[in-house]
């Protein structure tokens, strides 16, 4: 007998739960989105056996809890939220609600069984949340900032101990970022080989540890740039022919780190320069030509990262 099939819709404060226990029924429950709550959910599932967990990658709220289940050994998938509205979409689903949608996300993992999901190593786990820290950090102080060009001169010093504070954070931060990788030797030999890339610096190498983390579960750069949602997608039908643009369907905070490393690696890569030239010349420079830049630095990523060696721009122009 199989693993029973079971749905989870995840928001900020709950969860709801849906169990398939057989043809159109379901046994549903609704937890609490924390730590006490996850405890309440394994103490539930217990008495129906195997079971194999379906839930949406939905940020930090839905890796908390998986890597909870995954820790006391949960069969656990976490799948692409367009996978699974396209599922709902082919089922014609009319009316959307949390348990619905459990019981949807439970149907979706009976009929198709997706790829098991694991946890990232406890290193790269911490690295990705102090990476997320500082970028939150970096946000509040660019609000802060504005705020305070428009302020009234009565809350102005106000505003100059907050921007000081987060000044002082995310000093405080990028310096445990450092550390982290520093004391972890696969995570300092990687950082090193990423560095080695005309354009990637601290910051992007950083960035790239923490949302990208092992190369290995990959198998060619194509995987890794689908991943980031920089892959061309096409749109035409019958006689429109449309324009390709990025799919989007992938990890944007990776690709908001890429940005302006792929802007500073248009003037000193020079792989990533003559790519650039050769699309202006096309007058395909602007945001393709960007685009673009984005695209090769992460595949120059990966190959570093893959091979083991620093970046060779002789081999990089041989391939």
């Amino acid at each position: 007998m199989g693993n029973i099939a079971v749905g989870i819709d995840i928001a900020k404060l709950k969860f709801d739960v849906a169990v398939w226990v057989e043809r159109k029924k379901y046994k549903t429950k609704v937890f609490p989105n924390t730590p006490a709550g996850f405890t309440q959910l394994l103490k539930w599932l217990s008495c129906y056996g195997n079971c194999h967990i379906c839930l949406e990658a939905t940020g930090s709220y839905s890796i908390t809890l998986a890597t909870f289940l995954a820790d006391n050994g949960i069969t656990i998938s976490v799948e692409n939220p367009s996978r699974i509205h396209a599922f709902g979409q082919s089922e014609l689903s009319r009316n959307k609600t949390d348990q619905g949608d459990a019981k949807m996300i439970a149907r979706y993992c009976a009929l198709h069984t997706p790829a098991l999901w694991s946890p990232e190593p406890l290193s790269e786990r911490q690295l990705t949340a102090l990476v997320r820290h500082l970028s939150s950090l970096e946000e509040m102080k660019r609000m802060q900032e504005n705020r305070q060009l428009v302020a009234d001169e009565v809350i102005q010093s106000s505003l100059t101990a907050i921007i000081a504070y987060l000044k002082q954070q995310i000093k405080e931060t990028k310096q445990k970022i450092k550390t982290h990788i520093d004391n972890d030797h696969n995570l300092k030999k990687n950082k090193q080989l990423l560095e080695s890339i005309p354009g990637i610096g601290e910051i992007v190498s950083s960035s790239l540890l923490a949302y990208v983390g092992d190369m290995s579960k990959f198998s060619s750069s194509k995987e890794v740039v689908a991943y980031a949602g920089l892959n061309p997608k096409l749109c035409e039908s019958g006689l429109f022919k449309g324009r390709s643009r990025i799919s989007k369907t992938g990890h944007s905070a990776l690709r908001k780190a890429l940005y302006m490393p792929a802007l500073a690696a248009i003037s000193c890569n020079a792989i990533v320069k003559a790519q650039w030239e050769r699309l202006v010349s096309r007058h395909k420079g602007g945001k393709i030509g960007i685009c673009a830049a984005m695209r090769k630095l992460l595949q120059l990523a990966y190959g570093v990262l893959k091979s083991g060696m620093p970046f060779d721009e002789k081999i990089a122009l041989a391939s």
